[in-house]
């Protein structure tokens, strides 16, 4: 909890009057910038280290196949051109088929937001930072560690509008206060209606994914040849490592595909648990069960727009709970990126953790991330504010430090200037030896926007922080959350679109809602 020991009235209505002015300045409207990265990408593995991985993947798609639940998707490859096995459910792959689909899927592609400016550029060199998504459990200061519900899930999503560094929505935190059956069509509605950036939705059979994508076709005001002529909703699709793509999972793929919507297909490869202890063994089938589900997607839509999504981390071998934020991970974030590249495939990663608590852990860890990831190429940064506990809880102090992380990151991509004004050599010259800069022509035309500055980083002296109550980056986090949340302003919304939305939705759960595989 905040601190208050010490502080004076005074101070306490000072505290106050920054909280309020804070929340003004989030609360004003901010240029959408999209991050682009124009640093030399990071690499841990030679050009024969990344054919290795590939060439194994490769080998394991031909020799041992896929299990593929789905019977959709199982025909969709057979009438490819694929070997399958009805008995074991498995899909075999060879070598040049795979390549030969692959090569058909973008390399960049733009998702599209309820206003152009809104658009998100996915692949090259853009990066696209997303919030946590989906925890069963949510936190804060205030009210301590508790189920996912329906208030802190329309609360996350504020504060994901209200965010700027936030680029593409999802839902944060599970509300399982909802019944099951028509959780999904509550859920999209507050993207749709709450947000102006892309939304998530769910996999979870096909009526679900079927009732956001035509939640989204209505909301946008789109006809169906419209809405499917270019991605405006994502998806994520979880192998079921080692070698297995569940029965919502191929179906997903297949029904996003065909309706030219994105699918982020992630293995879940943790080195000792589902994968193999060693991590270029965990790459390998990372790569072999991404491969699969981005060449499903490519025969049942050809040119289907799709992400590849690196996870591979390790667990804790006395334990056996995952960790993050690791030297393993970020190798493997690095190398996942360079596979991308390989492939000629955009790249998602993550901002993840394993700290129970908002505390230094949680920040190395999330720093350990960013950094593999962003210096590795990442284009979708899933999970980029919130996540803690090893992705069982959304936090609300967590979100504003993350966000704070991000904004580091992305100031730190910023390119450095070499021009005469830059190289400041008439300035040096003015001021001369051992003179100083605080006041030079040079400084004082520049200083207001010369560096980056953080929100919960506190640089006064120790006597003026302690004066002050002394707090700690967590209490201060604690304080921007508030910010955030208090700052947000719902988007003007087309009342027509909300009201044939609305009667969608109500249609809907009339019918008792959706039948999940």
């Amino acid at each position: 909890m905040v601190r208050e020991t010490g502080r004076s009235e005074r101070h306490k209505r000072a505290g106050r009057d920054r909280s309020a002015r804070a929340a003004r300045a989030a609360a004003a409207p901010k240029a959408f910038k999209q991050p682009y990265n124009s640093y030399p990408f990071a690499e841990v593995l030679s050009a024969d280290q990344v054919e290795d991985i590939h060439n194994a993947s490769l080998t394991i798609l031909a020799r041992q196949g896929i299990r593929m639940l789905n019977a959709e998707a199982r025909r969709v490859l057979k009438d490819a051109g694929c070997r399958v096995d009805e008995g074991t459910l498995t899909v075999f792959f060879d070598p040049d088929f795979v390549m030969e689909k692959v090569a058909l899927a973008p390399s960049e592609f733009v998702i599209h937001g309820a206003t152009a400016e809104r658009d998100v550029r996915i692949g090259g060199r853009w990066l696209a930072p997303v919030p946590v998504g989906g925890p069963p459990n949510v936190s804060d200061f205030d009210e301590g560690r508790r189920p996912g519900n329906w208030r802190d899930c329309v609360g996350f999503i504020e504060m994901s509008q209200t965010a700027d560094v936030i680029m593409i929505n999802t839902p944060s935190v599970e509300p399982i206060d909802l019944p099951v059956a028509t959780r999904h069509l509550d859920v999209t509605r507050a993207q749709l209606v709450l947000t102006e950036k892309p939304p998530f939705v769910y996999a979870r059979g096909d009526e679900p994914l079927a009732d956001g994508l035509e939640m989204t076709r209505i909301m946008r005001g789109l006809s169906q040849e419209a809405f499917e002529a270019r991605p405006h909703i994502y998806t994520v699709v979880n192998t079921n490592s080692p070698l297995q793509i569940d029965n919502p999972m191929g179906q997903g793929i297949v029904d996003m595909a065909r309706a030219g919507q994105v699918t982020i297909v992630t293995p879940f490869t943790l080195a000792g648990a589902m994968a193999p202890v060693t991590i270029a063994g965990a790459l390998t089938l990372q790569n072999a069960e991404a491969l699969a589900g981005i060449v499903l997607a490519q025969c049942a839509k050809p040119g289907a727009p799709v992400i590849y999504g690196g996870f591979t981390s390790n667990v804790d071998m006395k334990s056996g709970a995952p960790a993050f934020g690791t030297p393993e991970y970020a190798k493997a974030q690095i190398a996942s990126g360079q596979l991308c590249r390989r492939y000629g495939m955009p790249f998602r990663s993550s901002n993840v953790n394993a700290s129970n608590a908002v505390d230094a852990q949680a920040a190395w860890e999330s720093m350990m991330s960013l950094w593999s990831t962003i210096t590795g190429g990442v284009n979708w940064l899933q999970h980029g504010a919130g996540w803690l506990e090893g992705g069982l809880v959304a936090s609300y102090e967590k979100f504003a430090m993350d966000i704070d992380l991000l904004k580091m990151m992305i100031a730190f991509l910023e390119p450095m200037k070499t021009d005469p004004d830059s190289l400041a050599v008439e300035a040096i010259a003015q001021v001369g030896p051992g003179g100083h800069f605080f006041g030079s022509p040079h400084t004082m035309e520049r200083y207001a926007e010369a560096f980056h500055t953080p929100h919960l980083a506190d640089w006064r002296n120790f006597e003026s922080w302690r004066e002050d109550g002394a707090q700690t980056a967590t209490d201060r986090a604690y304080r921007r959350s508030k910010e955030i949340r208090a700052a947000y302003r719902a988007p003007e919304v087309d009342a027509a679109r909300v009201e044939e939305l609305d009667a969608f939705i109500d249609k809907r759960k009339e019918a008792g809602g959706a039948t999940l595989m």
